[in-house]
């Protein structure tokens, strides 16, 4: 299973500007100097640079590498409330990185995080509740969570709920509704979305596809460009 975690510059942030400072140290390889500037921060409290500490110590930038200190500061800066954080802090608990593996907890934090309106944690948590795996299956919530990622523009996640509605897994089946959310997938080039929706099409009726086609255009008008803008950094 693929995760998505989130960096600490694809979310929009107010960082004071200390931390902006140190940020562009990072940006510009200077990590020592960066990953100082954000120790101290973090320990002032900022919980944004206690999530950038927790990136430092994830990839050995500027410090020794270690999964058990990233985790700790990210876990520090979940506390703190930073919603990044909570969306990394899940995926250390589901993959055990740092940490005992504990799906649950891991499921829960992103939980937080989607509620909080992580993109990343929203097709985490539905990934992880479609699937049965590491958590009792729960189609409901897959599919509430993967709505949340979809109607923000995410290509994926606009893919599974199209499937959702196709083979009413936590939702009435609806040929009109898998079609608009595999369109909207298809013409981004998800190739799962565009197998499916060839074979919904071809099941619709002439008024279906007429009402799928309308729903299509509303949705495209009424987001104009929320797709550019829904990404996120994702990790094997």
């Amino acid at each position: 299973m693929t995760m998505a975690a989130t960096s600490a510059t694809s979310q929009e942030a107010t960082p004071t500007p200390e931390l902006a400072a140190a940020g562009r140290l990072y940006e510009h390889g200077r990590f020592e100097e960066a990953a100082a500037r954000f120790a101290d921060l973090a320990e002032k409290g900022d919980a944004l640079a206690c999530f950038w500490l927790s990136i430092c110590h994830a990839n050995g930038d500027g410090l020794p590498r270690s999964d058990e200190k990233a985790f700790e500061t990210c876990l520090r800066a979940a506390e703190l409330g930073n919603v990044q954080a909570k969306t990394n802090l899940g995926v250390m608990y589901i993959e055990g990185k740092g940490v005992v593996k504990d799906a649950e907890r891991g499921l829960a934090w992103l939980g937080e995080a989607a509620e909080d309106g992580d993109m990343g944690a929203q097709f985490n948590a539905a990934t992880i509740l479609s699937a049965g795996k590491a958590v009792e299956q729960d189609w409901d919530r897959a599919v509430r969570y993967y709505r949340m990622a979809a109607e923000r523009g995410y290509y994926p996640a606009q893919a599974r709920l199209g499937f959702c509605y196709r083979n009413g897994l936590g939702v009435e089946k609806s040929r009109v509704q898998a079609f608009v959310w595999l369109s909207l997938a298809a013409q981004h080039g998800v190739g799962t979305a565009i197998t499916i929706l060839e074979s919904t099409v071809n099941e619709m009726s002439a008024d279906e596809k007429a009402e799928g086609m309308a729903l299509v255009r509303q949705w495209q008008t009424r987001t104009r460009d929320v797709s550019e803008r829904a990404s996120f950094r994702v990790v094997p």
